[in-house]
C-alpha cells in the first residue's frame, strides 16, 4: 500500500524499512547541521526521534536553520521541530529535550535506548562528554566537526576522526579523545581552509544581539561568532543522515543480497 516512503522502499527494501521505523536516533544540537539530519532521519522513515538543544529561534538563524523562519523567530527550536517531523510522518514518535548537553543535564540521558546517536554539537566540552557517554552504553555515534566559516559543501568528507586534517575543531576532538581513550570515531568534516569571518560593529551579535528574551547561551558571549551559509551545514547534516539510515539497515541490507 502506499504510504510516505513508498519512493524510499523502492529502494532499500521492506526488511529495511521496517528496521528504521523500530529504530530510535537522538539528534544533539538543532541548529544549521542537527535540524536537517533530524528532518532527513524523520523522511528517510525512522520511528523515533529525540531533539536535544536548548535555544529559541533567532533572526540570525534564517539564513541556515530549517525551523528558522520569521514567523517562528522567539520559538523553541525542538518544539518548531517537533511539530515540523511529527507533520511529516505523524507516527513518528518526537521527544523535544529543552536543554543544553554538558555535566549538569548529562543523567537525564539513557543513551542504551539509542540506536544511533548524532551529535551536531559545538561546544567540544559537550561533544566529549556526549561521544563518551554513547560508547560507554554501546550506542553507535557520529559527529561533526566544524562548518562554520566554511563555503564548498563539495569539501565535506565521511572519515575516521584519525584520520582528519586541517579542521582546527577535528585537531583538538582527535587530542581530547585520545587522552581519553577512544580509538575510534565516525565524523564528517571538511578539508576546505576555514574562513576568516569580516566582523563589523554593524554585523556582530556580540554588540547587536537579537537572541530572543529568555536564551540563556547568547551570542555575546562567544569569543568569535562565525560565518555561515545556506548550503554548507546542511550537506552536513544530509551526510550524517546518510551514514545513519546505512549503518542502522547494513545488516538487514546485507541478509537481503
Amino acid at each position: 500500500m502506499l504510504n510516505e516512503f513508498s519512493r524510499t522502499e523502492l529502494l532499500l527494501g521492506k526488511e529495511a524499512m521496517q528496521k528504521l521505523a523500530c529504530s530510535r536516533v537522538a539528534v544533539f544540537g538543532i541548529g544549521g547541521v542537527g535540524s536537517y539530519a533530524a528532518e532527513a532521519v524523520a523522511r528517510a522513515g525512522v520511528g523515533a526521534i529525540d531533539l536535544v538543544d536548548d535555544d529559541k529561534i533567532c533572526l540570525t538563524n534564517i539564513n541556515r536553520q530549517l525551523p528558522a523562519l520569521h514567523s517562528t523567530i522567539g520559538s523553541k527550536k525542538v518544539e518548531v521541530m517537533r511539530a515540523r517531523i511529527r507533520d511529516i510522518n505523524p507516527k513518528c514518535a518526537v521527544a523535544a529535550h529543552e536543554c543544553f548537553y554538558n555535566a549538569d543535564t548529562a543523567e537525564r540521558f539513557d543513551f542504551s535506548l539509542y540506536d544511533y546517536v548524532v551529535d551536531a554539537i559545538d561546544t567540544v566540552s559537550s561533544k566529549l562528554l556526549l561521544i563518551e557517554r554513547a560508547i560507554m552504553a554501546g550506542a553507535p555515534v557520529i559527529s561533526c566537526m566544524g562548518a562554520g566559516n566554511k563555503l564548498d559543501p563539495t569539501r565535506l568528507e565521511v572519515a575516521d576522526i584519525y584520520e582528519t586534517s586541517v579542521c582546527p575543531l577535528a585537531r583538538v576532538m582527535r587530542k581530547e579523545l585520545k587522552k581519553r581513550g577512544v580509538q575510534a570515531l565516525k565524523v564528517v568534516y571538511s578539508k576546505e581552509e576555514a574562513i576568516k569571518p569580516a566582523e563589523t560593529d554593524a554585523l556582530s551579535c556580540k554588540f547587536h544581539c537579537v537572541c530572543p528574551p529568555g536564551t540563556v547561551r547568547k551570542c555575546a558571549i562567544r569569543r568569535q561568532v562565525p560565518g555561515s551559509v545556506s548550503f554548507v551545514p546542511p550537506v552536513a547534516g544530509f551526510i550524517l543522515a546518510a551514514e545513519v539510515v546505512k549503518d542502522l539497515i547494513r545488516d538487514v541490507r546485507r541478509a537481503g543480497e
